[in-house]
C-alpha cells in the first residue's frame, strides 16, 4: 500500500483510473493467486482488511470469484464498503462483505475458510496479535499475507511523508516480516514461502505516472483521467470480457519478474509476500 492512498481513495470512483503501475501490479498478484488456487484448491476466501491496494479497493479477490470461489471482504469504513458493492455488482459477481472496525475479532466460525489474503492492510489493524490470532482461527488452509517492501526505495520514499500524529491509526512496525512470521508461528502456521512481488521498472511512487512527473515540476495533472472515462486504465474492463488482451499488454513489463536477481529485488519491489500453512 501506498501512503498516500490513504487520502486520494476516492478519487477512483467514478471513473476508475488506477494508472500503469497499479494495473500491472493487479496482474501480477492475480498470477499469484491463480497458482495457488490451482495448487490448493480452496473455494471459500476472504479477504481482511481488504482496504490497502493502491487504486480501486475491494477487487482484490475477484478473478477468484470469476474462478468459482465465494468471497468474503472486511473493510471499516461504510462508505468504501457501498462503492465496493457497487463495483461488483456492476461486475455481475456475488460478495459478502462486512463492516469491522479494528479488527480484533472476526465473527465467523471455527475453519469457516479454507483461504485468506490480505495486502498491504496489516498496518491499520487495531492489535496485529489479536487479528493474527482471529485470522488462524477462522481460517484451516493456506494464508498469503503481502507487505509493502520496508527496504525498497520506493516506500522509503514515501514514508518521508508519515507522522504519528497525522496517521495516528497506521502502525508500520505491523508490516515488519518477522513479527509477523512470530505471532503466525505461535498460531500454529508456519511460512512456508517467501517472495518479493510487484517489481516493475519504475519505483513505488504510490501516484500514476502522470501525476508523479507532475509534481515533481510543481504542476497541476495535464489531463485528469479521473473524470474522462476515455482515458481512464483499470483491469475492470478486462473483468467484464471488454478488454481481453490486457493481461498480455502489462506482462510486456514482466521482464524484471522474471530475471532481475533477489538482490535487486530487495530494494526495488514494491511488495514481499509470506505464505503460511498450517504445521
Amino acid at each position: 500500500m501506498a501512503i498516500p492512498i490513504i487520502n486520494s481513495w476516492q478519487n477512483y470512483y467514478p471513473v476508475a483510473h488506477e494508472g500503469l503501475g497499479s494495473s500491472y501490479e493487479r496482474v501480477v498478484l492475480n498470477r499469484l493467486l491463480s497458482r495457488l488456487k490451482r495448487d490448493y484448491g480452496f473455494s471459500r476466501v476472504l479477504e481482511a482488511p481488504c482496504f490497502g491496494f493502491t487504486g480501486i479497493t475491494g477487487i482484490n479477490l475477484v478473478s477468484l470469484a470469476q474462478a468459482g470461489c465465494e468471497v468474503y471482504l472486511e473493510d471499516d469504513n461504510e462508505q468504501r464498503l457501498e462503492l465496493i458493492r457497487t463495483t461488483w455488482m456492476d461486475l455481475g459477481l456475488p460478495v459478502s462483505l462486512r463492516l469491522n472496525q479494528g479488527f480484533t475479532a472476526l465473527d465467523y466460525p471455527d475453519g469457516h475458510f479454507d483461504f485468506a489474503f490480505n495486502f498491504s492492510a496489516l498496518w491499520f489493524v487495531a492489535n496485529l496479535g489479536s487479528f493474527l490470532k482471529e485470522l488462524c482461527r477462522v481460517v484451516r488452509g493456506p494464508i498469503l499475507l503481502c507487505v509493502p517492501n520496508r527496504d525498497g526505495l520506493g516506500f522509503r520514499g514515501q514514508l518521508k511523508g508519515y507522522s504519528r500524529s497525522r496517521y495516528p491509526f497506521l502502525q508500520p512496525s505491523f508490516i515488519d516480516p518477522y513479527s509477523i512470521i512470530h505471532l503466525m508461528t505461535r498460531n500454529g502456521y508456519r511460512l512456508r514461502e517467501t517472495d518479493y512481488i510487484d517489481c516493475p521498472p519504475w519505483p513505488d511512487i504510490g501516484m500514476t505516472k502522470e501525476d508523479f512527473t507532475s509534481k515533481l515540476l510543481g504542476r497541476e495533472p495535464h489531463h485528469d483521467h479521473h473524470s474522462d472515462p476515455d482515458t481512464a486504465l483499470s483491469i475492470l474492463p478486462y473483468y467484464k470480457g471488454e478488454d481481453p488482451g490486457f493481461n498480455q499488454r502489462m506482462l510486456r513489463l514482466s521482464g524484471l519478474e522474471r530475471y532481475a536477481p533477489q538482490s535487486f529485488k530487495r530494494y526495488w519491489a514494491h511488495h514481499r509476500y509470506l505464505l503460511f500453512h498450517r504445521d
